[in-house]
């Protein structure tokens, strides 16, 4: 006979709890595992998302005052995912931006933005002067376009749309979800702007290296790693020594691979003696990395891309970064494909940072599995639609698979 879920108030939740079975929030969303203790940081996350309960079959056992780090040494790739409950047509799955937005304001934006900034980067290849002003420019034009379209800025970064230029692509992607995160921890606006130009250039100094290194496929040798680790020290030298930079934007470009338990490079820096803007962009630059497809490996998606940041407890990444980053994007971000609790397949259109766990929503297939006509049929708000709720991310990958019929 199978166990029955039972709730737990949030309120009622202490750090250190160890639970027999898994512990979810809603649907199988992962709170913690079996026999893994609760943290105050996961009871603070689920207060700050408004979140009143959580559910298990297990039983309470434990309750550990002291909970070792090594004990939370999860890596979520190797959890195990519930099936897919109902076939899902693929033909919900065939959409593509481009397709639907080429034409529109924001995707030109978009795509302007990228192809500046390879100007700028073809410049410094070649060994043509640059200008510090023209990153100033692309800096000022993307914050004033990400204001205007910031969730079809989110959308096209998921959805690889635009092709070539890959490094201004993704320093371009990098700069959008650092200013994000910038304006959820509302800093300063001549902050802001030093974290967008740092974000730019974070990575200039892939210029430096060879192609053989940087677009290898497969695994690095020692030394190779060691040439791919002094990209942050070539880029610090092209902002000071090639374009001026200031200094807030140097701190970027030399600290964004430093992590916040000390053990990064080059300086091997720890917690707040890195440089916020630094760790803004480390937050998003691995985002970024992980949602792209590169030659060695294919994207995630952005849901398990969000999963794999809020398992970084505190050894990459500063805790208030992650917590901000994931206000911003959701725990679903925009794009991603998504099961409900009453069978139906939705695509999620939008964000409320307030509950990150219940976006807004676009239906794809109703409950039926009837596939339905996005422009005719309304979005649903989950914040407001109080009997629906996320079961599950589905990865379209899986669900694309050439040898199904």
């Amino acid at each position: 006979m199978e166990k029955k879920f039972k709730l737990i108030n949030t309120k009622d939740l202490r750090p250190g709890q160890v639970f027999s079975e898994p512990v979810y929030t809603e649907g199988t969303n992962l709170l913690v595992p079996e026999n893994i203790a609760l943290r105050q940081r996961d009871i603070a996350l689920l207060i700050s998302w408004g979140i009143e309960s959580v559910r298990t079959q297990g039983v309470l056992l434990e309750i550990k005052q002291e909970i070792p780090e090594q004990e939370y040494e999860l890596e979520f790739e190797q959890e195990l995912e519930e099936k897919v409950d109902l076939p899902v047509k693929k033909e919900i799955l065939k959409f593509s931006i481009s397709d639907v937005q080429q034409n529109s304001g924001p995707y030109r934006a978009y795509k302007n933005i990228i192809e500046k900034l390879n100007s700028v980067f073809v410049g410094l290849k070649s060994g043509v002067d640059a200008e510090m002003r023209a990153v100033d420019n692309i800096t000022v034009q993307l914050l004033q376009d990400l204001r205007d379209y910031p969730y079809s800025f989110v959308g096209f970064i998921l959805g690889g749309e635009v092709s070539g230029n890959e490094l201004a692509k993704s320093s371009v992607n990098t700069a959008i979800l650092s200013a994000l995160t910038a304006f959820e921890l509302k800093l300063a606006k001549h902050k802001i702007n030093n974290i967008v130009s740092g974000a730019l250039l974070h990575d200039v100094g892939m210029l430096r290296l060879s192609k053989q290194i940087t677009e290898k496929k497969g695994g690095l040798s020692e030394a190779e790693l060691e040439q791919i680790k002094s990209h942050s020290l070539h880029s610090s030298k092209i902002v000071t020594k090639e374009l001026f930079g200031s200094h807030e934007v140097n701190l970027i470009a030399m600290q964004h691979h430093e992590r916040w338990d000390g053990q990064g490079y080059p300086d091997k820096l720890i917690g707040q003696a890195i440089d916020i803007g630094a760790r803004i962009v480390s937050v998003a630059d691995a985002f970024e990395a992980m949602v792209s497809k590169k030659s060695y490996r294919n994207s995630l998606g952005g849901y398990q891309a969000v999963k794999n940041l809020l398992a970084d407890n505190a050894r990459r990444f500063d805790p208030a970064v992650i917590m901000a980053f994931t206000k911003v994007m959701g725990i679903y971000p925009i794009g991603s494909i998504v099961r409900l609790n009453d069978g139906s397949i939705a695509r999620v259109i939008n964000v409320n940072t307030d509950a990150p766990m219940r976006p807004v929503v676009q239906l794809l297939m109703d409950k039926e599995s009837n596939v339905l006509d996005t422009e005719t049929t309304p979005s649903l708000d989950l914040l407001t639609e109080k009997t629906l709720f996320i079961k599950k991310a589905i990865d379209p990958g899986e669900l694309n698979n050439p040898n199904d019929k």
